[in-house]
């Protein structure tokens, strides 16, 4: 019984001893959870750090049927480039330039190109982005379309005509400008604000007299409807670069992928430019356009990536300028201010 009683008597120390040690264990851990856990909550670094990261999206704008970025988005060129630092790629299109500016003030969009007027119109309504390169010097990106029974020969006979055109587009410089040449005046037309799917359909109909627009809407209606062009803009010699833009604030939280874009679409475009021929062919399958169409659209276009130049920089501002004068925007703008040539000079020249 002693013999038990001891065992008993040895077993019940060896068990509270345990017992003491494990609490003693739990104690010093709960200790140094706590402190790690006041470490991290006087921490705002560590503890921002200690978050996932949010993969970035990069919203991209389109317009057209036929360019650099509508071959790049069906190839993923993008899509591709942008994946590899984690970040993905949302595709917007549009029908003019000024809906861009609307979705970029939204934060709904990154990145897209456009004509000149849009960008000073976008300017003159405070929105904020930069105009970072240039991708068209704007000669043949516009023109006045006719129907194809028109016996209007000049611009002037369209006095007292119904004219369709898309609010704030580029073609509106174009018009302007045509009014100033031949000493006219908008109220001497009957202007309508139409977008391209709203005034084609116009055109064929006799609904419009004529329809000042893109080049790419120019060649589809004469190709496929017999329209006649009746004057363009490289007949007057119009300088009207069209610009790569961001949203400023994009811009500035992700310099690196404003960069990646325009390397990417600067590649994109070395190789658009260098296989037209298998470029047709490419375009009448996705786009469902007669070949006839798509291969005038990639003849007459040009597409660039080029700093902007002081003699583009004097373009553009002449066509603020004129703008403001015949009351295409209230108020004087010095157009360097939404100009930067920082990311396409360093893209550049990383691409060398």
């Amino acid at each position: 019984m002693k013999n038990i009683s001891k065992t008993l008597k040895s077993t019940s120390l060896f068990l509270i001893a345990l017992l003491t040690l494990a609490l003693l264990a739990a104690c010093g851990q709960t200790a140094v959870t706590a402190g790690t856990k006041s470490q991290g909550a006087g921490d705002p670094k560590q503890a921002e750090a200690a978050k996932p990261k949010e993969k970035v999206v990069v919203n991209i704008g389109l317009q057209g049927k036929v360019s650099v970025l509508h071959y790049a988005r069906e190839k993923k060129i993008f899509e591709d480039a942008f994946a590899k630092v984690g970040a993905e790629v949302r595709w917007s299109e549009f029908q003019s330039g000024p809906p861009y500016f609307e979705a970029m003030a939204a934060g709904r969009l990154d990145l897209g190109s456009v004509g000149g007027t849009p960008v000073v119109t976008g300017q003159a309504a405070d929105i904020e982005f930069k105009a970072v390169a240039v991708y068209s010097d704007g000669r043949s990106s516009n023109a006045i379309v006719l129907p194809k029974t028109s016996p209007i020969k000049d611009f002037k006979e369209l006095k007292g005509k119904k004219l369709a055109i898309a609010k704030g587009s580029s073609s509106y410089y174009f018009l302007y400008k045509l009014l100033d040449m031949n000493g006219m005046k908008d109220t001497d037309l009957k202007i309508i604000q139409l977008q391209p799917d709203e005034a084609r359909p116009a055109l064929e109909t006799g609904a419009i007299d004529a329809w000042a627009t893109s080049e790419q809407h120019v060649i589809a209606a004469e190709v496929q409807v017999g329209a006649k062009k009746l004057i363009t803009g490289e007949d007057i010699k119009l300088d009207a670069p069209g610009f790569i833009i961001t949203r400023t604030k994009f811009a500035q939280e992700h310099p690196e992928l404003l960069e990646l874009f325009l390397k990417t679409y600067e590649q994109t475009r070395i190789y658009y430019v260098a296989h037209l021929d298998e470029l047709t062919d490419y375009f009448v399958g996705t786009t469902k356009l007669e070949k006839e169409i798509v291969k005038q659209i990639l003849q007459r276009s040009a597409p660039l990536l080029s700093p902007i130049t002081p003699e583009f920089a004097k373009a553009h501002q002449t066509q603020a300028d004129f703008l403001y004068e015949t009351g295409g925007v209230k108020k004087k703008l010095d157009t360097s201010k939404v100009m930067d040539n920082a990311y396409i000079d360093k893209a550049l020249k990383n691409l060398k």
